[in-house]
């Protein structure tokens, strides 16, 4: 059984490392509910990848209460085409900010991971004890073997310290910010801009990446944010929590809510040539649901919201 414990963080020192990506930028909103003081460090001034810069910022600005949401990430082309940098970016700023974290003595910290953590064949729904018990999906295991990494920090600084670190696991995430690259970005993104490049061009069709069959489960950022401050304030263990709806839709399904909240009203191509990655991919989140927390969002009202932001802001923009 999952337990609640107590962390208010009124009057606290709070650290989001990475707040400009999506999940951080979210993280901010959703605190400035809450009667904290906001800490914030741009990777121009610290570059969470040198161990001696994070220290030294931390030394100085004495954060309380830190959530790591910085990492570098992208989807199934960028994983497979940049996996040194995957691997090594996620580890150094896993070690460095957890590490510096008992140095300085922060009082709580939760780090971010991913849902890509589990093997690529995990029992579905995939409960919190899967870790480890599989191999990965090789489309995007150097990312995963760093968020295994900062996962099991996070249970060695509790055991060997006494440090109150968690950890959260989303599941795949879509909202403002997202990343509207397609070289680069994750499905949810990718057929936004595709759905709306279509619709801006009269297009009749889309090509989308592989069969279409396999099954994502999708959370709005804004409901992440507001789990992941949940779990701070109530949450002190060492198991992982996953995050999510607990429920997944297809990729063809995706494609067609995508293009009902856009007005898109062609169909859509399927290159059954490109990899379609894990078959299935849902989260038992019976845990965090136990401790009084649940995804609040409708999936298309979230993704009304997700898509009019890009139109207003990246779409605009580009």
């Amino acid at each position: 059984m999952t337990t609640r414990s107590s962390y208010p963080l009124a009057g606290k020192r709070v650290w989001v490392a990475g707040h400009r990506g999506m999940a951080g930028a979210a993280l901010v909103r959703r605190l400035q509910r809450e009667d904290c003081r906001l800490l914030t460090v741009s990777r121009a001034e610290v570059d969470l990848r040198r161990q001696a810069a994070v220290e030294a910022w931390m030394d100085q600005a004495r954060p309380q209460a830190v959530f790591v949401c910085a990492a570098t990430v992208g989807g199934i082309l960028a994983n497979s085409t940049r996996p040194a940098e995957f691997l090594y970016d996620n580890l150094a700023i896993a070690s460095n900010v957890i590490h510096a974290a008992h140095r300085s003595g922060v009082e709580k910290l939760l780090f971010l991971g991913s849902s890509c953590i589990y093997p690529r064949l995990a029992a579905q729904p995939m409960t919190e004890e899967a870790l480890l018990t599989g191999p990965l999906e090789p489309t995007n295991e150097w990312y995963a073997v760093a968020k295994i990494a900062g996962i099991k920090l996070c249970q060695a600084y509790r055991r060997q310290h006494g440090c109150d670190f968690i950890s959260a696991m989303p599941t795949n995430l879509f909202g403002p910010g997202d990343n509207y690259d397609l070289q680069q970005g994750h499905v949810a993104a990718a057929m936004q801009v595709k759905v709306h490049r279509a619709r801006q061009t009269g297009a009749s069709q889309i090509e989308i990446w592989g069969s279409g069959t396999p099954r994502r489960e999708f959370l709005y950022v804004d409901d992440l944010a507001d789990a992941l401050v949940f779990m701070m304030k109530h949450y002190s263990d060492e198991p992982h929590l996953n995050v999510g709806t607990g429920v997944d839709i297809s990729i063809r399904e995706l494609a067609e809510l995508v293009a009902r909240v856009a007005g898109f009203e062609g169909g859509f191509v399927y290159d059954a040539s490109k990899p379609d990655g894990m078959p299935r991919k849902v989260m038992n989140v019976e845990r965090l649901a136990a401790l009084g927390w649940r995804a609040p969002t409708p999936l298309e009202d979230g993704f009304r919201a997700s898509y009019e932001w890009y139109v207003r802001n990246a779409a605009a923009a580009r």
